[in-house]
């Protein structure tokens, strides 16, 4: 059956379209969908993060590279979207991390006065975000992260990859941990 071969692969490889931190050519490339409103997307990404300075320090800069894509559920998550684009408006201005990491910390406050709060802690050039945010300038990039998800089987968040393929063991440090070093092998 394909559909199985579809439902394990990223279809979408990691390139430089893509929110990185680190560097592409790493041993082991994550790439997670999440949603800034789903308290398991947060929960992957700050074991993702703690994975990846762990691994960092072990085996330098070049062991891990992180990828986030957007995967909202504006069904469960109404002020999912919202946020997303938020984080690209940040993005523009080079604060892509720093926006997530405060979305993700803040997920129960997203509406649009937080939005504004975040992007004001951050130092964002506030007319510029405000004008990217009401016209809704990232939308086909949110888009765009969610077919791509679909098309790699995706149908929930968090879905990771690693190596482009589906992670499917349990999300904690041991078992994501040992899962990563075996990708590198």
């Amino acid at each position: 059956m394909s559909d199985d071969r579809n439902q394990s692969s990223l279809l979408i490889p990691p390139s430089t379209q893509d929110w990185i931190q680190g560097i592409l050519s790493a041993k082991v490339v994550l790439v997670i969908y999440g949603d800034y409103q789903d308290p398991r997307s947060a929960d992957v990404y700050k074991l993702i993060k703690a994975i990846k300075r762990e691994l960092s320090a072990t085996f330098g800069e070049d062991y891990l590279c992180f990828i986030l894509r957007h995967f909202p559920q504006t069904q469960i998550h109404p002020h999912a979207q919202r946020a997303a684009q938020a984080a690209e408006a940040a993005a523009a201005q080079g604060q892509f991390w720093l926006m997530s990491d405060a979305l993700f910390d803040h997920q129960q406050r997203l509406e649009n006065g937080y939005l504004i709060e975040y992007a004001n802690d951050l130092g964002l050039d506030m007319p510029q975000f405000l004008q990217e945010l009401s016209k809704e300038v990232h939308v086909d990039r949110i888009h765009e992260d969610i077919e791509g998800g679909i098309q790699s089987g995706v149908t929930t968040s968090p879905a990771l990859f690693i190596n482009g393929i589906r992670y499917i063991g349990h999300w904690n440090m041991t078992e994501l941990m040992a899962a990563v070093i075996a990708a590198s092998r």
